[in-house]
């Protein structure tokens, strides 16, 4: 009878085939297979550093070896697990949405940080999974947090993940940016769109997204510039649009934002240094 491999082993190997494939597919190949083993063994990564020597059956030794190979065709890991951290809690995530990035936390912290207020109202245009929504309806219990989206999948994703956040209160439409809100203004308008071209060679890596979000066409700020000319019907006086955009795209959206009529615009950088989140207020 073979010897059931260890979840030390199944780590090493399966860390080296995706090491192998190198930093074009992932750079933190140890954590990808990490949270592939945890998965399929259904615990905490956590559980595989203390228990290292544990034997893994063999049915989820393949369960984990077919996901590796999922992964080394490109399938993020976010869809292989279903699950997908931000902010201070998971997600569930699947193909109909974007994975959620650690950049666009930088929306949230400036939405907290521009509206110090207990109560206010706020509207995510283009939620997919609902992170900035739910992360912002769970700092401010009191705030008034509207999400919308064109796509009835991303909003059935986002309406399951604030059911099991419990945040019933947030409310879901689905439309085309401002489409949905009729004449109603917010002390707030945030967004992540699409704002790769078409032709840019980087969607080639983000095969496996929704190229609805990723990309508004062959215009790649034709999104940003939609979000910007609207902003001042829908939002309240002293009210706020915060864009996340591209790393080059920074003056771009700096100028659509003053030709829209906003005032205090100014850009803020990810940690990576890149200017990531433009603001402006009407």
């Amino acid at each position: 009878m073979t010897t059931p491999a260890t979840s030390a082993q199944l780590l090493a190997a399966g860390s080296r085939q995706l090491a192998a494939a190198g930093a074009g597919l992932t750079t933190t190949p140890s954590l990808d297979a990490a949270l592939l083993l945890a998965a399929v063994l259904g615990v905490a990564t956590t559980r595989l550093r203390s228990h290292p020597e544990e034997p893994v059956a063999a049915a989820r030794a393949q369960a984990y070896q077919t996901l590796l190979a999922r992964r080394l065709a490109g399938e993020p890991v976010a869809y292989l697990t279903g699950r997908r951290e931000f902010w201070s809690f998971e997600l569930a995530v699947d193909p109909g949405v974007l994975v959620p990035r650690p950049e666009t936390e930088l929306l949230v912290e400036r939405a907290l940080a521009l509206l110090p207020q207990s109560h206010a109202s706020v509207c995510d245009l283009g939620t997919g999974s609902g992170a900035i929504a739910l992360a912002l309806a769970r700092e401010r219990r009191q705030w008034r947090v509207l999400a919308t989206d064109v796509s009835a999948a991303a909003l059935a994703v986002a309406r399951r993940n604030a059911a099991a956040l419990g945040l019933t209160d947030v409310e879901l439409r689905e439309g085309d940016w401002y489409a949905p809100l009729g004449d109603e203004r917010f002390d707030l308008l945030v967004s992540n769109p699409p704002y790769v071209a078409q032709d840019d060679p980087a969607l080639a890596q983000l095969a496996h997204e929704p190229r609805l979000a990723l990309t508004p066409g062959a215009d790649a700020l034709a999104s940003l510039e939609t979000l910007a000319r609207g902003a001042p019907a829908h939002l309240n006086a002293g009210g706020w649009l915060i864009l996340e955009h591209g790393a080059t795209q920074g003056a771009a959206v700096r100028a659509a934002l003053v030709l829209a009529g906003l005032r205090h615009v100014r850009s803020h950088p990810d940690l990576a240094g890149h200017e990531r989140a433009t603001e402006g207020q009407r």
